[in-house]
């Protein structure tokens, strides 16, 4: 933050008189050597404290040359206008000329706002009448290209949102394209795997299939053995022994 404008006043304490004294003091010392020095200027500077105490600086000149040099110069001026009154009334008249144009200029102001308008005369009311319109039109195409300005503007920041809105589309369908193709990766995945588990887990049905085939094949081959023994054995008996067991 910036230092707060200090107010130019009489300093009540003391104390704090005493030492803005001594910093401006040095202060002004130091603006004064500073502008010797680059202005190669002769400088006199005469400060008395509140106490009354002398302070004083002066370039390489002394102190009492600078000082008479300024009696001569102003003894100088004030005889110069004491011996020329007409100088002294040219500056009265400038003065009257300047006081009486800014009354002017205070009266048309006046006479603008609409006041002061009683004593004009009728072609002073037309001639005010014309610098009001002439007026308003500067006016008035003053705020036209002000508006057009303000809408040219806008129109820009319009288009910059449209190119920002029209890059967010695309992120946010690049985006929805990849999760779309991460889950169709995903579900291929799955799909891979769901089927390769098929496969093993029919392995062992085919199997269990085979070996209930073979055990099929092998009651079935014991059914028919017994019916061949006694086929046989029925063959080799006699005719008169296989009549007895069938009587």
């Amino acid at each position: 933050m910036g230092r707060g404008k200090v107010q130019l006043q009489r300093i009540e304490n003391k104390i704090n008189r005493q030492v803005t004294f001594s910093k401006r003091r040095s202060g002004l010392l130091k603006k004064a050597s500073e502008i010797s020095v680059l202005c190669d200027a002769d400088v006199a500077l005469i400060v008395f404290s509140p106490k009354g105490k002398l302070c004083e600086y002066s370039t390489d000149a002394c102190m009492e040359k600078i000082l008479e040099r300024y009696e001569r110069q102003s003894y100088a001026e004030n005889q110069r206008t004491a011996n020329n009154p007409e100088a002294q009334g040219n500056w009265s008249l400038e003065h009257a000329k300047l006081q009486a144009r800014l009354e002017v200029l205070h009266k048309n102001e006046r006479q603008l706002t609409g006041e002061d308008i009683a004593a004009l005369s009728l072609k002073e009311v037309i001639n005010l009448e014309h610098q009001i319109d002439t007026a308003i039109k500067h006016i008035r195409t003053r705020k036209n290209q002000l508006m057009f300005e303000s809408i040219s503007e806008l129109q820009k920041k319009d288009r910059a949102l449209e190119e920002e809105n029209s890059l967010l589309e695309k992120k946010i369908k690049s985006s929805q394209k990849r999760r779309e193709n991460d889950k169709l990766e995903q579900l291929n995945a799955d799909m891979d795997s769901s089927s390769s588990g098929v496969h093993v887990s029919q392995q062992p049905v085919t199997l269990n299939m085979r070996i209930a085939e073979e055990a099929d094949n092998c009651d079935v081959d014991a059914e028919r053995a017994p019916r061949q023994n006694n086929n046989n054995n029925t063959s080799t008996m006699p005719s008169w022994m296989i009549q007895h067991i069938s009587e």
